[in-house]
């Protein structure tokens, strides 16, 4: 059987869709960081709702695509546009929020062609810089960025309920 996998952009009919696969990418990806598992399920509840991510598709400066697997859904990425940050002065810039695949697919490279595609959509229009925050103990994708011209240019606290998680700001003008 041959493997085959498309990426394509995300519409309001992706909303269970995508509340699916980001709740359980978030979880494997971050799960194990966070401590206080009703603190996370709580996070989970409100930022991967239906009606969370109805609100988030729907909103002009979002742009979501999904990739797949002979498919099957096994990621996805969320680009913000106009998104600044203290850390990138006087820049026409995007935020990469989420990139997420499916642990068991992550062996596959298909972060990095949907990594590319984020990226080529924010050069078409006309982005100067994409950033991002990463938790600081998530090496594998810290790694993963900075491999791809990634720069670390800042910190912030991410947090989750009261408790802060230090995330780097990483950047990558394009």
């Amino acid at each position: 059987m041959t493997t085959t996998h498309k990426i394509k952009l995300a519409t309001a009919n992706d909303v269970e869709l995508l509340a699916l696969l980001g709740r359980v990418t978030f979880r494997e990806s971050h799960g194990n960081y966070i401590e206080d598992k009703t603190n996370l399920n709580e996070y989970l509840d409100t930022s991967f709702s239906f009606e969370n991510t109805q609100k988030q598709i729907n909103d002009s400066n979002n742009v979501y695509f999904i990739i797949y697997k002979n498919n099957f859904p096994v990621g996805y990425s969320k680009l913000v546009l106009n998104a600044t940050s203290p850390f990138i002065p006087n820049k026409r810039s995007c935020r990469l929020e989420r990139i997420y695949v499916l642990d068991e697919f992550i062996s596959q490279k298909f972060g990095i062609d949907l990594l590319n595609k984020t990226i080529e959509k924010a050069q078409e229009l006309n982005f100067e810089v994409i950033w991002l925050s990463v938790y600081i103990k998530n090496t594998k994708a810290i790694n993963f960025y900075l491999k791809n011209n990634f720069e670390e240019v800042g910190s912030i606290s991410f947090k989750i309920s009261k408790q802060g998680y230090e995330n780097p700001i990483l950047a990558k003008k394009l």
